[in-house]
């Protein structure tokens, strides 16, 4: 089975367009695309759509605001693939989009839907990285195949005012001294493998209905580097990164799961601490305190399987020109 990853997505871009050469005999007049996005998302209440009267609204709301543009024959809804929270970023988050157009008309070619996107979100820190014309049958959520998450830590800043500017909201910064690093992956090794997450997810409205069970497929920390390699000479800054993979996530699980790593980095807690948290299933269970916060957290990428991405050999259409046939605005 061949994966492919969202963070290859102008890839996959290129090679989707390829595949449209085919000819058809009548184009369809609704098209399904994946759409490949990120988002620095300090400024935003999330990634899903917020009430358009609410003061700050979702990710979600900017990219469909931007899609109306497009003038489709009705509105586009983006169904994404990974939430966030607010103050969460993605690198690379997924969301498919279907486009319907008049019959008769051409589906947009996957690189002017990137580029009309981003030219209509421009005031916005969100882009369009990538497009992928899809099966009907494609789903952005249920048909990916993990997740990955990053999460960054920077240790050794006494004071937050002495962070580099380009830090600020990016990264964790704690104040009480550096982490031990080998008793951190120790205790992350505990998490790998399918539990009972219990105590690491909070409390939401789709507690009493979603399953705690998850599996962790990747946990990794490591040393990582600043956006600037040496922010000043005499710094005693140091960054780390933490790494999670697997199918999904509970409601801000990985930021818990980050809380409890650094907590045994700084020696509050000890590597076995975690086990013990993993058996107790009790979100009660969970030091107070601990939870990581959202802004040193990114969505790294989504995984799918190329074969779910194939279409069909009736579906390619002729890439002609879609100047003559619901142009975007201007």
């Amino acid at each position: 089975m061949k994966l492919i990853n969202v963070r290859f997505s102008w890839d996959c871009s290129r090679n989707c367009t390829r595949r449209l050469s085919g000819k058809a005999t009548m184009a369809s007049p609704r098209s399904r695309y994946l759409i490949f996005f990120q988002y620095f998302g300090t400024k935003y209440c999330g990634v899903m759509a917020a009430p358009p009267r609410q003061a700050v609204l979702g990710v979600q709301n900017y990219l469909e605001k931007a899609a109306e543009k497009l003038r489709p024959s009705t509105p586009i809804k983006f169904v994404i693939s990974s939430r966030t929270d607010s103050g969460v970023h993605a690198l690379c988050n997924a969301a498919h989009i279907d486009v319907e157009k008049k019959p008769g008309c051409p589906p947009f070619l996957e690189s002017v839907l990137v580029q009309s996107l981003n030219c209509y979100l421009k005031p916005e820190l969100i882009r369009i990285l990538g497009a992928c014309r899809v099966p009907d049958t494609f789903h952005a959520r249920f048909s990916a195949l993990s997740r990955t998450y990053v999460y960054r830590v920077a240790t050794g800043c006494s004071y937050t005012y002495k962070m580099p500017v380009f830090e600020r909201d990016l990264c964790w910064a704690t104040c009480k001294g550096h982490l031990n690093h080998s008793a951190m992956q120790d205790a992350a090794t505990f998490l790998l493998g399918t539990h009972d997450f219990s105590t690491f997810r909070s409390a939401n409205a789709e507690m009493p209905v979603k399953s705690p069970v998850k599996t962790l497929i990747r946990a990794e920390v490591r040393p990582s580097s600043g956006f600037l390699l040496h922010p000043s000479q005499d710094s005693d800054l140091k960054f780390w990164e933490m790494e999670f993979q697997g199918p999904s996530f509970l409601y801000k699980q990985v930021r818990r799961m980050v809380g409890v790593l650094v907590a045994v980095g700084q020696n509050r807690l000890q590597p076995h601490h975690v086990k013990s948290l993993l058996e107790s299933r009790d979100l009660m269970a969970y030091p107070q305190n601990t939870i990581a916060p959202a802004h040193g957290l990114f969505l790294k990428e989504v995984e799918y399987c190329e074969a779910d991405l194939e279409m069909g050999r009736t579906e390619r259409e002729e890439p002609s020109s879609w100047m003559h046939c619901g142009a975007p605005e201007d």
